[in-house]
């Protein structure tokens, strides 16, 4: 099966290429950016050795739908998608923050609260809850967006706006539209018979100094959701909850020993392994869409991608 790991376009009026765990974004003439959705898989920050069929596809269509489902509330940097793996949008210059917001005692905050930390970016967590468990109000807890794309590490408000990262009256903006963003999100999943437990956001300001939201949204990758049907009863019984999202993938690596920290070795993954994850992760788009999976021509997708993206940039130039 043909996968996309790693492209090297050259599109017209293509200035530079920034590349990170799994999109890679092309600056074209300054105006435009072209995002290319790869096929690889990271976890705890790791990118894997083999690339997982059609999920660079899954996680583009996905955002797609959900930036245009949200852009009566939040502005966004979505043009078109010229190709299954491809976004156009208007360049922005991101903020080096993730808006996480989370619903639920989930995933790394579950982790941390396990571990007895009551404080998650400066954001108290009330005492006496258990894994998965829903919030008295969504919390705010971001992240910084290192520059190689790879190491983010959470940080309170304070300190976001104290070093200067991001300022005050911007990210009064940024807290903003996150809580529209995940009401709406939270809404959207409803309607599937599913909850949002947490989402990440990234925003960025455009030459106009205008702020919008960038990247994917509300897709497997970005976002953990639960099936809503028999959420309480399993909660009563302390059953783990029925999940969409990658956090299989991290439990299936931390049952075989890795969580990302120096010294471990990634497990190897069979053919099965990553069929597995693909099967998954057409599941995935299935559930959150509630639309039938096309799987893409992948005979030679980086011939594909070339000639949509060159064909659309002509026409929109």
């Amino acid at each position: 099966m043909n996968t996309i790991n790693d492209t090297n376009f050259n599109f017209p009026g293509q200035k530079n290429v920034y590349k990170g765990k799994v999109r890679e974004v092309y600056n074209i003439s300054d105006k435009y950016l072209v995002m290319i959705a790869s096929d690889r898989l990271s976890a705890f920050d790791v990118i894997m050795p083999r690339q997982i069929p059609f999920k660079g596809q899954i996680l583009n269509q996905i955002a797609s739908n959900m930036l245009e489902s949200t852009k009566d509330l939040v502005p966004n940097w979505l043009i078109a998608c010229p190709d299954p793996n491809v976004a156009v949008g208007h360049l922005a210059k991101p903020f080096k923050v993730e808006m996480v917001i989370r619903g639920y005692l989930s995933g790394h905050a579950w982790r941390e609260y396990r571990d007895g930390k009551r404080t998650l970016c400066g954001v108290a967590m009330p005492d006496g809850m258990k894994e998965n468990d829903k919030f008295p109000e969504p919390i705010i807890t971001p992240s910084t967006k290192a520059d190689d794309g790879l190491h983010d590490e959470d940080i309170s408000r304070e300190d976001i706006i104290a070093q200067g990262i991001v300022s005050e009256e911007d990210y009064l903006v940024l807290e903003d539209f996150t809580r529209k963003l995940f009401q709406r999100g939270t809404e959207l999943a409803a309607r599937r018979d599913l909850i949002l437990v947490d989402t990440k956001y990234e925003f960025g300001k455009t030459n106009e100094g205008k702020i919008v939201l960038i990247d994917e949204i509300h897709t497997p990758d970005s976002s953990r959701y639960f099936y809503a049907d028999g959420y309480q009863d399993r909660q009563e019984k302390g059953e783990s909850q029925k999940q969409l999202s990658k956090e299989f993938v991290r439990q299936w690596l931390i049952s075989n020993g890795f969580q990302g920290l120096e010294g471990q070795v990634i497990p190897e993954m069979s053919d099965e392994k990553i069929n597995e994850i693909s099967d998954r992760y057409i599941e995935l788009y299935e559930n959150i869409t509630g639309d039938s999976f096309e799987k893409a021509n992948t005979d030679d997708i980086l011939k594909r991608i070339e000639e949509n993206v060159n064909s659309f940039l002509n026409n929109l130039q």
